[in-house]
């Protein structure tokens, strides 16, 4: 049976691994202006390295009656100076809730708010454009602002039909950034020709220490082509933590500001040059005051980030 995270922390504190869970991002308390950012490519405008997805557990949670656990999620990303949330109309109740949330925290305009558009049939085929857009009004009816931050064509979808949607929010002013997400091997050769091609913010691409497939192209085709990059499953859906479990981490971790196991799979993200921002989604506080703590301290160079991969490489269990 898959271990996610909350199982793998339950057995390091059985074996006596040090992971120091939230330790690193104790130290962001009151430091906020420390954080690490990145500039959108396009614009100059910077924003912090790690963010909050809301797939997988976020979702899970957003459909139960009591979301009290996302809402200090989110009030604990705000607090420790994070801004943005990834959110799409396909995670379930995820989008609706945490715009309620944002609202009741006060913080609805603290947060960049990155949603998505596809109405497209699986597998492909054409999108309704009066759906698509109906779902993009559903969306700022959700967040409850006039201007959407971002919004992405979800998994390449019928492109010609909703890419051209997003340009048009964006000419009228309603939309700051779009661009387009897929965490398919099999689309990235699509997606490559788009980047050429077409004029976009955003991708948002699936990357991590144990798949690093879009480093030959895709990474630096986004910095020839100013392309921002958000790193959508960095933990490679919770699968990382297993492979690491009772190891503890290198002795050298604590030379680029690394206190557990998240934040050393985030900080190996945060150091390739063409990253924006990584977004691990997460129902706890716990672990998201712990994601933050990667978006402190030093950001690792190539060579040490080439150091890392090759100590995964040793401890990490098939």
């Amino acid at each position: 049976m898959a271990m996610n995270r909350r199982d793998w922390v339950r057995l390091a504190a059985g074996t006596g691994v040090a992971v120091a869970w939230g330790a690193g991002a104790r130290s962001l308390h009151g430091q906020t202006s420390n954080l690490i950012t990145r500039p959108i490519p396009s614009t100059g405008e910077r924003i912090p390295v790690v963010g909050l997805g809301s797939s997988a557990t976020f979702s899970q949670v957003a459909r139960s009656e009591d979301v009290s656990s996302l809402r200090e999620v989110l009030k604990t990303m705000s607090d420790l100076g994070g801004t943005v949330f990834d959110t799409a109309p396909s995670y379930g109740a995820s989008e609706e809730v945490a715009g309620r949330l944002v609202g009741e925290l006060g913080i609805r305009d603290k947060v960049f708010w990155a949603t998505k558009v596809n109405v497209a049939p699986r597998g492909g085929g054409s999108a309704d454009p009066a759906a698509a857009r109906e779902q993009i009004e559903t969306s700022f009816r959700r967040l409850g602002r006039p201007t959407m931050d971002l919004i992405q064509v979800h998994n390449l979808g019928d492109l010609p039909t909703q890419l051209g949607l997003l340009r048009e929010y964006k000419q009228q002013k309603r939309l700051r950034y779009l661009g387009v997400t897929t965490t398919s091997d099999r689309q990235y050769a699509e997606l490559e020709a788009l980047m050429r091609n077409e004029p976009l913010d955003f991708i948002e691409i699936d990357y991590s220490i144990a798949n690093r497939n879009v480093e030959d192209a895709i990474l630096p085709l986004a910095i020839e082509r100013k392309v921002g990059v958000i790193v959508a499953v960095p933990f490679g859906r919770a699968a990382l933590f297993p492979r690491v479990a009772g190891k503890p981490l290198p002795d050298w971790a604590g030379e680029i500001g690394v206190a557990s196991w998240a934040q050393f799979f985030l900080k190996f993200l945060i150091g390739h040059p063409a990253v924006t921002v990584a977004i691990p989604a997460t129902s706890r506080p716990t672990n998201m005051r712990d994601n933050m703590g990667a978006a402190v301290g030093k950001v690792p160079d190539e060579a040490t980030r080439r150091r890392m991969a090759e100590y995964f490489g040793q401890v990490a269990t098939s």
